[in-house]
């Protein structure tokens, strides 16, 4: 197994990638964490907090510490920390994966509509009713900012950051959220439209099933795009094949010089 893995994290499958390697003898894994939440988990191995100074720094950082394999386990919507790692795998030649919980997919009597960003989604909540329960996360408020006709409940992990819309009512609460939460939530603040993003996952998807349960409309932000050249694997299942792979591709080299 390799010997040196890095995993940047912030999500249930970082966490649990990181428990099953560091359980394996001889195997270093760091877990690094954007430092976004406040109160993040206990993670088994090493755990390193902050940036590392765009995709140089990190390449960097890959040599000096003599990473074998580099995993980005982020949120599907952590694109600038995709693109950045993608880089400096490929000016380092370390190995590298992404695992990504595969999205979400509307069944018999859901009222998704799609936008392509937070923008888009703003643009779309004229056709709906005033009152929005918005879960996106506490960061990108400022696309609905100047929205001044609507009353905005906002449910986020840590306190979200200004700019935000006038009417904003913030919850903070952490999930996972039942179904009979959900409804509850949705029925007692009269909500019109539900406003998420698709992050995938059981974890947050009850929203989904309470919104369709009641008749709501759902707004889903789709997920951008992966850098050219790169494809996810959905589990941590995925994850420990590829390295199974990787690791006999790098014997048969051996074995050849």
């Amino acid at each position: 197994m390799f010997s040196h893995v890095l995993i940047l994290g912030g999500t249930a499958e970082a966490r649990e990638l990181a428990a099953v390697l560091a359980a394996r003898p001889g195997v270093r894994v760091t877990t690094s964490l954007a430092g976004r939440v406040g109160r993040p988990g206990a993670l088994a191995g090493e755990v390193r907090v902050g940036g590392f100074g765009g995709p140089a720094g990190l390449a960097d950082w890959l040599r000096e510490q003599r990473v074998s394999v580099l995993v980005d386990a982020t949120h599907p919507f952590a694109e600038t920390i995709t693109a950045n790692a993608a880089r400096a795998a490929a000016a380092t030649g370390v190995p590298a994966l992404v695992l990504r919980r595969p999205g979400w997919r509307p069944g018999p009597g859901d009222r998704w509509h799609p936008a392509a960003s937070l923008p888009a989604a703003a643009e779309l909540l004229a056709g709906f009713g005033p009152r929005v329960l918005l879960t996106t996360g506490r960061l990108g408020l400022s696309a609905f900012a100047h929205l001044t006709d609507h009353h905005f409940v906002v449910r986020s992990v840590e306190p979200p950051e200004p700019p935000m819309p006038p009417g904003t009512e913030v919850l903070l609460a952490r999930g996972p959220f039942t179904v009979a939460d959900e409804t509850a939530l949705l029925r007692e603040n009269l909500i019109d439209v539900l406003v998420t993003k698709d992050s995938g996952g059981a974890a947050t998807a009850a929203k989904l099933t309470a919104a369709r349960e009641l008749g709501l409309p759902v707004i889903v932000v789709r997920r951008p795009p992966l850098p050219a050249g790169v494809t996810a694997v959905p589990d941590v299942a995925g994850v420990l094949e590829r390295l199974e792979r990787l690791e006999r591709l790098g014997r048969l080299e051996t074995g050849r010089g």
